[in-house]
Parts: structure tokens; sequence; C-alpha cells
């Protein structure tokens, strides 16, 4: 008889995405690449890279080893299959609303939301052609209200 023990949140908020410890040092915890640049092992492996026909790292705004298991661990820790992760709460906010909406899509969006995101819904995303209709709270008090707008 065989069983899978399905890791708890704790296991998986320190393991998740290192499975294995550091081959070099044994070290554990997850380092650190404070670094900006990768070095390639010939102009064909750049190519290859920056073509997305090899795994690697290019450039640390692109990926790099800590991002990489950082997002392995949000991923885990949610049951996702992936996690992406950014520097802002405003990068968070446009890579969300780009993968949902398009150029001749319409938003409708609270006028309480945080400035940035109003600047966004109000100047960004129309000149990609995503355009937003805002809602007073106060005159809409239930989701199913503002559903028929």
């Amino acid at each position: 008889m065989s069983f899978e023990l399905t890791p708890s949140v704790d296991t998986l908020a320190l393991h998740a995405g290192q499975p294995h410890a550091d081959p070099i040092t044994g070290a554990r915890a997850v380092p650190i690449y404070a670094t900006s640049a990768f070095v390639f092992d010939s102009p064909e492996h750049a190519a290859d890279l920056f073509a997305l026909r090899a795994v690697g790292n290019i450039y640390t705004r692109i990926n790099n080893p800590t991002t990489d298991v950082f997002e392995k661990r949000i991923a885990a820790l949610e049951g996702g299959v992936a996690a992406v992760a950014v520097a802002s709460g405003q990068a968070a906010q446009t890579l969300a609303i780009l993968n949902l909406a398009e150029s001749g899509d319409n938003i409708v969006a609270s006028q309480s939301l945080y400035g940035g995101a109003i600047s966004l819904f109000t100047h960004t995303l129309p000149r990609l052609g995503i355009w937003s209709a805002w809602l007073t709270a106060h005159l809409w008090p239930t989701p199913f209200a503002m559903r028929s707008a």
C-alpha cells in the first residue's frame, strides 16, 4: 500500500520551489541572487535564451533564481500552476487588467479606487482602446446592482 503526503502550508511556505538543498553549499535557504545580469555560454546560447528556445536567466528584471523560487512558492501556496512576481501594486493591477481586457472592452469601476488605479483607467488604458465607466459606490449598494450597469 502506498500513499502520498500532502505538504502543509508551513512546509510549502518554507520549501516549495526549492525541492533540494543547494548542491554546492548544502544550504537549505534560498540564496538571494543580487545580480542584474547573467553570463551566456556563447552567442548562440544568448540567442536561444532571448528567442525562448532555451530556459535560463537573461536579465534580473525578467527573472532570476531567487524570484523563480518565490513565484513557485506563491503558486504552491495558492494551488496555482504558476505565479508572477512584480515590484509594485500598480504593476500587478496593470498585468491583471491587460490579461482580462483588450482593445474595445469597457470596464465598470468604482470611483473610490486608489488614485493610481484611476490614472491607469483614465489615461493609460484608453490609449490601448480600453475604456472605463465610473460608478459612485453609494449609488450602487449591491454587486447585483453594479452588474446591471
